[in-house]
């Protein structure tokens, strides 16, 4: 299908079939598809809501006309056979984040307002992956055979762990490629390592802080930390972001006020528990054992680069190094600091250990490597990356953005060969009253959603058009 064929066609496709798209994603963010272990049986391994969420998305595929498959509720796909079994992927999930707090909106129903659709799950992933699907049903309605067979696979714990991949990947083989609609475009190349640790201090006796605490999620920089010490209150001087408390008789309550930020974008954080851990330091509320440990964490959060403790690094395709300590506790006698670092290639998880280890030693603190991700890179000159660029330019007419990769991770990294391709655009402005994915009033716009279902559409034909 030429060019010209193929918006003539796509265009009109959308227009004729855009309230039943609508429709189909409302069906799917009607489910509260939250992660419910407590609640899990066979054949839902997460909970009822993932389940009743991959039930519907299967549904909608079968009603297509597409062969589909249930992976013993982990995870099913949708088949649109092509001339060979060598398989183009597409994931998406099914499962969501819990509503929360702030909703203006129903989250568990669709909203239309102003070109938006707004609840639960329309931009992450629910209203992508109906998109998505319809762009894989334009193919099939145009009675063409497709050189490659299109997998379309639904995700049913992509936001809780992504248990759900290792299950189906150890009955079937990878797809050739594979993108997810479950980012931004124009497409995303590459995922940095990710490198989680604890470090313990050993057990202080006499010490000055009676409690510490900080942070709720490794993964975040931390936007609140309290200590508890043996000080008299008065005498503390203040300082910028802290507030002092009298706790008692001989009891200071010290609390930090910082700013919340993903892992992977820690610049536009404020860490608390770096404010915090500044203040016990300046004004001495520590012993010797505590401030042994308050400066080896003073250098783990002062500096988002991994500088201040010897890991900093850079390479082409990543960029810098990050890391964070997100949460901080006091138990059992040790303070207890977690970290979060995402790695480029110029550096080993081995690397990373040796440096931190060098400086815990010698001070008493073991240090745990909780989780371990390598890094995931498909060259951002390949085949498959480049015919996902040019679908997005060739829809969008945008030739400046340029390929990137992330510090977070996404389902393309758990596979052989992938990426993450839209359907965000950052870049451009959307009202105050849409929040985005994760958070209250979570919305995107029409015109993004159709946008985003024609560059599938062109993606799944240029993929058909190269060697995989």
């Amino acid at each position: 299908m030429d060019a010209k064929e193929f918006n003539e066609s796509i265009d009109a496709y959308i227009e004729d079939n855009w309230d039943a798209i609508v429709a189909d994603i409302a069906s799917m963010v009607e489910i509260p598809s939250v992660e419910e272990l407590d609640k899990a049986e066979p054949n839902a391994p997460f909970g009822p809501g993932p389940r009743a969420a991959l039930t519907q998305a299967l549904a909608i595929a079968e009603r297509m006309g597409l062969d589909t498959a249930d992976v013993d509720g982990y995870m099913g796909y949708a088949d649109l056979k092509g001339a060979s079994d060598t398989q183009i992927g597409i994931i998406g999930h099914v499962d969501v984040v819990p509503a929360g707090p702030g909703w203006t909106f129903e989250p568990f129903s669709v909203t239309q307002k102003d070109g938006y659709l707004i609840g639960r799950g329309t931009l992450d992933d629910k209203g992508p992956v109906v998109v998505t699907l319809w762009a894989l049903k334009f193919w099939k309605d145009q009675g063409r055979e497709l050189p490659y067979t299109v997998r379309f696979l639904f995700g049913a714990n992509e936001e809780t762990g992504m248990a759900d991949v290792p299950y189906y990947r150890e009955r079937y083989a990878d797809p050739a490629f594979l993108f997810t609609p479950d980012a931004e475009f124009p497409v995303c190349y590459g995922e940095k390592g990710g490198f989680d640790a604890t470090i313990t201090s050993k057990p202080i006796e006499g010490g000055v802080i009676v409690d510490i605490q900080g942070g709720s999620a490794t993964n975040a920089v931390p936007g609140t930390a309290t200590a508890l010490v043996r000080a008299d209150a008065a005498a503390l001087p203040t300082a910028d972001r802290i507030t002092v408390t009298a706790e008692g008789e001989g009891l200071a309550r010290i609390d930090a006020l910082g700013k919340s930020a993903h892992a992977s974008l820690p610049e536009g954080g404020i860490n608390a528990i770096g404010l915090l851990v500044d203040y016990l330091l300046t004004n001495d509320l520590c012993n010797a054992d505590e401030r042994a440990f308050l400066e080896f964490d003073q250098k783990l959060l002062d500096h988002t680069d991994g500088s201040g403790v010897g890991i900093a690094c850079s390479d082409e395709y990543f960029g810098p190094l990050t890391v964070i300590g997100g949460t901080i506790e006091l138990k059992d006698g040790c303070i207890v600091q977690t970290m979060d670092s995402r790695w480029p290639t110029a550096i080993t998880p081995e690397g990373i250990t040796a440096a931190l280890t060098a400086l815990t030693d010698p001070i008493g603190a073991t240090f745990e490597n909780t989780l371990l991700m390598d890094t995931f890179l498909v060259k951002p000159d390949s085949a498959p990356i480049q015919a996902l660029l040019d679908a997005y330019r060739e829809v969008t007419g945008d030739d400046e953005r340029k390929p990137f990769t992330i510090g977070g991770g996404t389902y393309a990294r758990e596979f052989t060969s992938g990426a993450s391709f839209g359907p965000e655009m950052p870049w451009l402005e959307q009202p105050a009253w849409v929040g985005s994915m994760h958070g209250p009033d979570e919305g995107i716009s029409v015109d993004n959603l159709k946008t985003a279902m024609k560059i599938y559409a062109l993606a799944i034909q240029k993929l058909s058009d190269i060697e995989l």
